[in-house]
């Protein structure tokens, strides 16, 4: 099972390059960055394509609406450039409050980002694109098509379905192992079938920490993951099992049963029933408390790296 890292949960630039060359030391397959945090993914890939040799890069996920298609595509064709096979764009619509706060409609997330995968797909691949869709309009051109595979976020089964038919990925964040197994996986496989191509590859986002202290781990988690506060987790988690998280409130039983923690033995157990329900690759975000540093995290990057 490759185990990518995110990397961009430290504090400040200069302190997520170090925690990539230290990924890349440790072996792990890739580094990824997510759209929290203050940074912009598209803006730090560049200074770890240059600091950075063997991992693969990718984003889990950049939000799709502030930035037009066409915009992003040629992005990624200056880091693929820097990075020769190693970049893999992930995107996503984002959460209604975080896009409303920018002024930016929120209307039909999942056709938008079909169309916003099709255009791009058809820039980094053929290094053009004529588009007239519903919801976007695009005509330009790369200097030369670029190998970026486009994988979107997905949560619910209406996300995995879409991925399996249009997408080269699928990368999910705090989706339980049998949800995977028996809702996600089967949907994508479904419309993949539907559409006459392979089940493109799942990658697990999850957080994880080396910790056996129960009360610490509920704690971090509260103080740090809010994304239990945004309806389309609530509603996977409710589908999932946890009609509790409607509530918008971590309980111990989702911390327990959700957030991958506890001994080494036990942390890696659970990773590999993401790998049994299907997935293909795990993305692990180190469960970090503010204030917390490299120092902090690394007993759980040490401990999870390949032997």
């Amino acid at each position: 099972m490759n185990i990518g890292i995110a990397c961009n949960q430290s504090t400040g630039v200069l302190d997520t390059i170090a925690l990539a060359e230290k990924v890349e030391r440790l072996g792990f397959h890739a580094v990824w960055l997510t759209s929290g945090g203050g940074g912009d993914c598209m803006a730090m890939l560049p200074a770890l394509a240059q600091r950075t040799s063997r991992v693969k890069l990718g984003t889990a996920v950049v939000q799709s609406l502030p930035r037009h298609p066409t915009i992003l595509a040629q992005e990624a064709h200056v880091i693929a450039q820097l990075a020769p096979g190693r970049l893999r764009l992930g995107i996503g619509p984002s959460h209604r409050p975080l896009m409303e706060s920018l002024g930016l409609p929120f209307d039909a997330p999942l056709g938008r980002l079909e169309e916003y995968v099709r255009i791009i797909q058809a820039m980094c691949g053929k290094g053009r694109v004529e588009f007239q869709g519903r919801y976007y309009k695009a005509t330009a051109a790369l200097p030369s098509p670029v190998d970026v595979p486009v994988m979107m976020g997905a949560l619910r089964k209406n996300a995995f379905e879409l991925a399996g038919r249009v997408a080269d990925g699928a990368i999910t964040w705090l989706c339980p192992a049998p949800y995977l197994r028996d809702t996600g996986m089967p949907a994508m496989r479904g419309a993949a079938k539907a559409a006459g191509r392979a089940v493109p590859p799942l990658i697990a986002h999850a957080t994880v920490r080396v910790d056996q202290d129960a009360a610490r781990v509920r704690s971090l988690v509260r103080a740090t993951v809010m994304n239990i506060r945004l309806p389309f987790y609530q509603n996977m988690l409710a589908d999932a099992g946890y009609p509790e998280a409607l509530k918008g409130e971590w309980t111990d039983r989702l911390v327990d049963e959700v957030i991958l923690w506890g001994d080494v033995g036990r942390v890696r157990e659970r990773l590999q029933e993401m790998a049994d329900a299907g997935a293909n690759e795990l993305l692990v975000r180190v469960l970090q408390g503010r204030g917390e540093g490299l120092n902090d995290i690394l007993p759980t990057l040490e401990a999870l790296a390949p032997q």
